[in-house]
Order: C-alpha cells, then sequence, then structure tokens
C-alpha cells in the first residue's frame, strides 16, 4: 500500500543510516505542450553512503510508473519494491550508487511539477513546487531536508523555451529526433535540501541584469562595502520570468532595483557572501503560495505582476515578500532546519527580515505599520484557534508539516524576533546571526543552535525566554487599570491575561513595551505628548513613575506596536478613539487603535456593530492605504458574520450607502477611489441598493473620473451582479472573451457559480467534490462562488459536506484536498433569536458528531475541522452578544 504520508521517527531512522552525497537528475519535458500527455521521463542517479552495510533504506518517488531501479550495478524487482510512494533498497553497501527511471505526471493542483496553459495564446508553461515534501513527485530522492546534497539538472525541452533551474546554464545542445529539442544542463549546487530545488521551463519572457557589490558591512545598517567587508567584489546574474502574455505589464526596473537593493542590505547585514551564483525570479501561474525561496531561481505567484490598477500597500506587499524571499537565501537556504519542528528557524527569520528590508531599503515608511496591521493581525487569529501551537511546533509527519505554514509560524514568530531584538539589541542580533552562518553553512540545525548563537553574541542566556516564547501558545492579552484623583493619576497597573488555549493554564509571559500618553493639541489634533517604556511579567505590574501625571485623552498600551499582544482599551481611551480617530495623526498609533477596536469585536466584547460604525466614520479620512484596505475587510466580515440576521441588512445596507458615496466623491485615480471601488463591488453581492451603479460602470453609462475599470474590477462587479441574477451566461462568457486571460478564467468561474440557481450551485458543487478537471486556482474560484448566494440555497449542502470529508482527503492531493475542506465549510450561518445558543446550533452540532465519530481521521483533515468550527462558533457567539445588547436595551 502506498504511504505518502512521511514521519518524523522514519525520517530520523533514515537520516542515522544514510549520507546523501549527489543527485543528477534529468527531466524530459518535449512532449508536455500535448494536454494528452500526462507524464514525462525522469531519471535520478543518487550517491549516498551507509553507515550499516547490509541494511535497508527506502527513496521516495510519486510516479505514474517506476520503469527500472538498478542499485551499486544490480537491477531490483520493481514490482516487489515500489508502491508508488516509495522503493525500498535493501543490502546497502558502505557507498552506493542507484539509479531510478520513471513517469513522473503533470499537476494542476500547483504540487510538484504544474502545468499551465495559457489562455491568452494556448502556451504551455511548467514550474516546480515542492514545499515541503513534493519533489519526490518529479524525480527519486530521499525526501527531508537534513538529507542534503549537490544537485546537477538536465532538461530536454522544445528548443524555444526558457529552460531554468537552481545552478546557472552550463551547455545546451540541440537534440536529433522527433519531437525536436535541446537539452540544458546546469551546472552542480552547492549542498542543499531536495524542496528548494526546482526547475522552470516554457516560453517565458525573460529579462537580465546584474548586481555588483562587496562583501560584509558595518552592523548596523547593513550596508554593503562597510567596515566588516573584506573587500571581495561580488557579481551576481539577475534574471527575471513571467508569461510572454504578461510581459506589456511586467515592471521589470523596479523589480530589479529592489532586488539589488536587497542583494546590498542582506550581503552587508550577514556578512556572508550571497552563496547561490545567479539570483533569478520567476512569476509563474496557479501558484499556491506567496512565493519560494529555491536557491537561485525564486518563484513568485504572478498576481504580483500587476495587470490591473494595484494600490501602493499591493507593490509595497511584493516588495516584503521579495526581501522574504532573499533572506532565506540565508535563513532557511545556507541552514536549513532539521525537520519540521524548526520550521520557524526560516520563516519566522525571513517575515522579519523581509519588513526590515523594506523599512531599511525602499521610500515606504508604513512597513511596521503594515507589519502590525496585516502580519499580526493573522498571528493574533490563528493563536487563537484551539490548534494553535508553539512556535516550535510539534510535527510528527509530513501532513502536519503542511498545515503548519501558518500565522504562528510566519506572523508570530517574527513579531516575537521582533520583541527579541529589541531586548538583546540589534547589534547582538546580527553579530548572532552572522556566526550562526558561518557556524552551519550548508547544514541543518535546530533551536539550540541558534540560541547558542544569539546568546553568545548577547551575552545573555536565552533559555527561558524561549521557553516562555517559543515554546507555550496563545496570545496575552493587556489592559490597563487606572486609579485617578480629579484627573491626575495615582496608579497604572497592567494585567495580563495569557491563558494558554491548549491548556487552560495562565502562562504569563515579560514583555518590554511602550505605554503611550495621546492627548489633543490646540488645533484639535490627537498627539502624543509622553511616553513611557516598562517591562512587565506576571498578571499583573505597577508601571512607575506615572503616579502625578495627568490622564491622558488615550492611554495606549504596547504604543509603537513593540510586543506581541492584544490590547483592551480603557473606558476612557475607548471613547476616545470611537469619538474621534480620525483625529489621531501618528500612523502606527492608529493602526494599533483599529486593532483594538477589531479584537473587541471578533472577542464578543463588544457588538461587531460598533466597529462597523467606526469604519464607516473614520474609514473615509484613512490616509493609510494598508490600513483602509485591512479595515474595510474587516467590516465586511463583521457585516456578514458577526451580526445577527435581523439587523444585517440595514447595517450592509448603511455601510454600502457609505461605500457608494465614497467611490463618487474620492480623489480621481486614488488608492483611496480604488478601496471604495471594491468595497462596493464585494458588497454589493448581499445587497442590490447600489446594482445600478455597478451595471453603469460596467457597460460605460457612469463614468467615474480616474477610476481604472480594468479587468480586475470589472470581474468583481460581474461577481455582484451574478450573484442576484442579474448576468446571464452570455454576458459572463463574453466579458471572458473579453478578458481571455488566466485571472479571466478564475473570474468568469467565480461569476458563474455565484448565480442564485439550485441547478448552478449543484453544478458547482460536483465540479469541486466530484470533478477532477478544475486546476487549484479554478477550484478555489467555483468554491468562492458557490459560497455566494442566500443561505438557502446552500443548506441542502451541509449533510453532504460531512460525508464527502472521508473520500476528498483520501481521493485527492493534500492541497486541493484542502482548498475543498476549508473551502466549503458551511461557515455562514446565523443564530435564530429565539433561545438558541452557539454551542447549540445545529452545524456546530454536526461538526461536533463528525469530529467524535473520526477520532481516527488523518490530524491535518481534523485540524482543517476544528479551525472552521472554532471560526463559525466566534461569528455565532458575537452575534448572541449583540442579541443580547438589543433585549437589555428593549
Amino acid at each position: 500500500m502506498s504511504n505518502q504520508n512521511l514521519r518524523r521517527d522514519e525520517a530520523a531512522t533514515r537520516s542515522a543510516l544514510i549520507s546523501t552525497h549527489r543527485y543528477d537528475v534529468t527531466l524530459d519535458v518535449r512532449h508536455a505542450a500535448d494536454p494528452d500527455v500526462a507524464g514525462y521521463p525522469s531519471r535520478s542517479v543518487l550517491t549516498f553512503s551507509a553507515t550499516e552495510p547490509g541494511a535497508s533504506t527506502f527513496l521516495d518517488f510519486i510516479s505514474g510508473d517506476v520503469q527500472s531501479v538498478v542499485l551499486n550495478g544490480e537491477e531490483l524487482p520493481v514490482p516487489e519494491i515500489a508502491d508508488g510512494a516509495r522503493i525500498r533498497l535493501d543490502n546497502l553497501q558502505a557507498e552506493n550508487e542507484v539509479t531510478v527511471i520513471g513517469t513522473a505526471l503533470y499537476s494542476t493542483s500547483g504540487e510538484g511539477m504544474h502545468r499551465f496553459f495559457d489562455p491568452a495564446d494556448g502556451q504551455c508553461y511548467l514550474y516546480t513546487q515542492y514545499e515541503p515534501a513534493d519533489a519526490r513527485r518529479v524525480f527519486a530522492n530521499f525526501e527531508q531536508p537534513d538529507l542534503k546534497a549537490e544537485f546537477t539538472f538536465h532538461v530536454v525541452a522544445p528548443s524555444d523555451w526558457q529552460v531554468a533551474s537552481n545552478g546557472s546554464e552550463t551547455a545546451r545542445t540541440r537534440l536529433a529526433g522527433e519531437p525536436a529539442g535541446s537539452r540544458w544542463d546546469f551546472a552542480s549546487t552547492k549542498p542543499m535540501s531536495t524542496y528548494i530545488t526546482t526547475v522552470l521551463a516554457g516560453p517565458y519572457f525573460k529579462a537580465d541584469d546584474v548586481w555588483y557589490g562587496t562583501v560584509g558591512g558595518a552592523v548596523g545598517d547593513g550596508a554593503a562595502g562597510g567596515a566588516a567587508g573584506d573587500g571581495t567584489v561580488l557579481e551576481v546574474p539577475l534574471t527575471l520570468y513571467c508569461r510572454a502574455s504578461m510581459a506589456a505589464s511586467f515592471d521589470a526596473p523596479a523589480l530589479f532595483a529592489l532586488t539589488k537593493n536587497g542583494l546590498d542590505f542582506f550581503n552587508g547585514l550577514f556578512d556572508f557572501p550571497y552563496p547561490w551564483g545567479k539570483y533569478d525570479q520567476a512569476f509563474v501561474p496557479e501558484y499556491n503560495l506567496g512565493a519560494m525561496e529555491n536557491p537561485g531561481l525564486v518563484t513568485f505567484t504572478e498576481s504580483y505582476v500587476f495587470t490591473s490598477r494595484a494600490a501602493d500597500s499591493q507593490y509595497q506587499g511584493r516588495a516584503n515578500t521579495l526581501l522574504h524571499e532573499m533572506a532565506h537565501m540565508w535563513f532557511g537556504d545556507l541552514v536549513t532546519m532539521q525537520w519540521w519542528d524548526d520550521l520557524w528557524l526560516k520563516e519566522s527569520f525571513a517575515d522579519y527580515m523581509g519588513t526590515l528590508g523594506v523599512d531599511r531599503t525602499t521610500d515606504w515608511t508604513t512597513a511596521w505599520v503594515n507589519f502590525a496591521n496585516n502580519r499580526k493581525a493573522w498571528a493574533y487569529v490563528q493563536d487563537q484557534l484551539p490548534t494553535t501551537h508553539p512556535i516550535v511546533a510539534d510535527i510528527p509527519d509530513l501532513e502536519a508539516a503542511k498545515q503548519n505554514f501558518d500565522g504562528i509560524t510566519y506572523a508570530k514568530g517574527a513579531s516575537v524576533l521582533k520583541q527579541l531584538v529589541a531586548y538583546v539589541g540589534f547589534e547582538a542580533f546580527v553579530a548572532g546571526s552572522r556566526r550562526y552562518f558561518k557556524d552551519h553553512a550548508y547544514g541543518n540545525t535546530t533551536l539550540s543552535d541558534l540560541l547558542a548563537a544569539l546568546g553568545a553574541a548577547s551575552g545573555r542566556n536565552l533559555g527561558e525566554w524561549a521557553r516562555q516564547w517559543l515554546q507555550t501558545s496563545g496570545i496575552s492579552t493587556l489592559s490597563s487599570e487606572i486609579d485617578e484623583h480629579d484627573g491626575v493619576l495615582s496608579a497604572v497597573t497592567l494585567a495580563q491575561d495569557a491563558r494558554d488555549p491548549i491548556t487552560g493554564k495562565q502562562e504569563p509571559r515579560p514583555h518590554r513595551l511602550r505605554v503611550g500618553f495621546y492627548d489633543f493639541d490646540d488645533a484639535g489634533a490627537l498627539v502624543r505628548h509622553d511616553s513611557v517604556e516598562t517591562d512587565i511579567s506576571g498578571p499583573r505590574t505597577a508601571v512607575a513613575g506615572l503616579a502625578g501625571k495627568p490622564r491622558p485623552a488615550l492611554l495606549l498600551v504596547n504604543d509603537e506596536d513593540l510586543s506581541y499582544a492584544k490590547v483592551r482599551l480603557d473606558a476612557r481611551s475607548e471613547g476616545t478613539v470611537r469619538s474621534s480617530l480620525d483625529r489621531l495623526s501618528d500612523p502606527m498609533a492608529r493602526a494599533l487603535c483599529w486593532t483594538a477596536l477589531w479584537d473587541s469585536a471578533r472577542d464578543a466584547v463588544t457588538p461587531a456593530s460598533l466597529y462597523i460604525d467606526a469604519v464607516t466614520a473614520f474609514g473615509p479620512s484613512e490616509t493609510g492605504i494598508g490600513v483602509l484596505l485591512n479595515v474595510l475587510g474587516n467590516a465586511s466580515t463583521a457585516i456578514e458574520r458577526y451580526v445577527p440576521r435581523a439587523q444585517r441588512d440595514a447595517l450592509r445596507s448603511g455601510f454600502l450607502t457609505v461605500a457608494a458615496s465614497q467611490l463618487l466623491g474620492a480623489e480621481p485615480g486614488s488608492d483611496q477611489q480604488l478601496a471604495w471601488a471594491r468595497t462596493v463591488a464585494s458588497t454589493s453581492r448581499y445587497d442590490a441598493g447600489r446594482l445600478d451603479l455597478v451595471r453603469g460602470v460596467l457597460d460605460g453609462s457612469t463614468v467615474i473620473e480616474g477610476l481604472a475599470v480594468d479587468a480586475e474590477l470589472r470581474w468583481n462587479f460581474w461577481h455582484a451582479l451574478a450573484a442576484h441574477g442579474q448576468a446571464t451566461p452570455e454576458e459572463l462568457d463574453a466579458e471572458l472573451v473579453r478578458d481571455n486571460t488566466a485571472a479571466g478564467k478564475s473570474g468568469h468561474a467565480t461569476a458563474m457559480a455565484a448565480r442564485p440557481d439550485p441547478a448552478v450551485k449543484e453544478a458547482a458543487w460536483n465540479a469541486a467534490v466530484h470533478g477532477t478537471s478544475l486546476s487549484n486556482q479554478l477550484l478555489s474560484a467555483t468554491i468562492a462562488g458557490f459560497n455566494t448566494g442566500p443561505a438557502a440555497l446552500l443548506g441542502g449542502f451541509i449533510d453532504r459536506y460531512f460525508e464527502c470529508l472521508a473520500p476528498v482527503w483520501s481521493g485527492r492531493s493534500i492541497e486541493i484536498a484542502s482548498r475543498i475542506v476549508r473551502g466549503l465549510y458551511p461557515s455562514a450561518q446565523d443564530l435564530d433569536g429565539s433561545g438558541g445558543t452557539p454551542e447549540t446550533h445545529a452545524v456546530i452540532v454536526r461538526t461536533d458528531n463528525w469530529l467524535a465519530a473520526n477520532g481516527d481521521a488523518p490530524h491535518a483533515l481534523r485540524r482543517i475541522i476544528i479551525e472552521q468550527r472554532s471560526h463559525l462558533l466566534r461569528a455565532l457567539t458575537a452575534q448572541a452578544l449583540a442579541i443580547d445588547c438589543s433585549v437589555t436595551a428593549l
């Protein structure tokens, strides 16, 4: 029986037995452009040593078939040793060579070798994506991060294609025969893990440049060529790729400039020369991630090639991702975690370094504001789920690893590292990082290795810090208890609720933070006039030095966002924020107040309608586009999930009225105009009040000065019309002819599935759950459309959802199964207002029954169900609070 889910103990046993040396891999994709050809020849030659001659181990290869396996010159009986996922190797010698020839399969799920046909021109494009363990879908290997080796790739492809891999091209040979093609040979790599090897092939558009730099730099600024450098001159070839049909929108000069600035910065900061030779970046279709740090050939989602109008925050987000992946060349690629338990060793650092890089190397001044507003918000949500986990996680197998690319591993880890930098000092942090790279270059590490390097550099024992921050779960909630007399403070005590959501125990953590004092100046602006930095630990900490100070209009705990914690505003401060948020001039302080209001609504401390009121009142004056887009999205979530059904229509209508007014009155061509246009589109899926405006913008009868009515916005508007049955299939088909692109196909799929017709919903369900023709991107698009519409249309699918879980999980790849299980969970539910409780809601009960009856279901599947249940329970709890408040008001 095929076993694709490698366990941690199996990996440890294998790495104790063998050491890998080299791979020589040949892939023949000459027939890829023929959609009837499902696979391609794959040949993998591995050399490795074994500590126990005569012992057995196994290779990983998820393939169409295995044609031959030759171990140390002896051909092995394939039917006896290969099961479709593993190839058993017996009677090992001290030194071994194994050659595996088979047929690997093209993918439409984004796992392994993904094949995409561009609807714009019919061209075929290939790229690979492996993390955490899908290189085994392309070539036979030992698929675990601590078995590093040197890799040499050869690719046979059509001669007019672009082909790239981790190493530089060393030769290209035109081949005879049918079909005609060429063989690309690539330089051998330095030692690396299998999951970061890569191949790219297709008629990609290509742009070239080069970066020159020197090694080393001053610790304080990261500038290349500083005092710590040795003067070594680096010359790194740079290449950018995208699909040919997107070349007109490809802003290569801006991307090259970001890349060069990043290489300057990180080479100086880390004092370790960029180790991978060249630096290619490819923007590829139907990508499951934001990007992947393959050494020498980083891959990105092509949504970063902005074919439609994008807000400035989207460009900043792209820069953050680019620098995040660049930091991985050191954190993750040069030094790699031993097993997925320590995934944070690369992702937390890269997340922190990406934001630091934007802050230090670009003209954007809001990098840390957007980090607080966006990345940390992701972590806060994840850390309150019952499936949360320590930053250093327990990952027993690959399925668990797949689920742990989450807000804890990325954003919470980065937040904690930001706090660690404040604790040990930036110079000590950088010095420890430099020592870490030098000590462990091309090797694998665990938490203890990093702590040793940082501890030595800072002179601090970081063991207790690691226990409190890296090895516990949950998020602290900080609140202030204020004693005053006649407007003068006598004492301020900070309370910390730090209950671990898993154990239920209080786990107070140390925080170094600032308390900001804000009052109105003569011009009416709300400005900081004082702040106090303090360390807190334990459940309650008195803040020294505040007695005798006037009580401020706003006392902001965790001012400047130094720590990782939720904040509850005291009553007076909350009143100030709810009445005067638009007068708070500091962008970071304003973002933190927005977050406090949102957390209060999500946690059912205050009715969600109050958050919507704040957005309608102060959203129009929010100048930070990243913050504005975030709060508008939060308001939409609050309307559709957190307010009870009896209040929803009125709140939505009022919100839509404000959005439409702001769209019509915004500065022409501004990011704010774009944000409000998107909000009109998304809100109109559920409210028909401004469909006249939506239709008018689409057909040109309503012209809004400066608004770019391009493909992305048009599909958003069509989605709204379709959700009300006001877009015919013929109209949607005509729009697809107008925008016959990959994004257009997704927009079309969403709009078609959004139509409020039982037959349409049935067809969408069948395509998603029972069909196999949808690619990863079109599957998600179809699910998005299916979920749009009145609850009455979807109620009949609730039991069918739970019935399909087992066959979907066992019959589909983990990526596709995860999209189906997460996307089709019946989350759009309401309390009926007749005395029912969140815990007794029919879908909660149905979920609990499934979990109780399926205790032996795969952990990764149960995790998704548990998380979706938690999201629904939170929404129903918020609705219950609003209902109770309404009853109390009566």
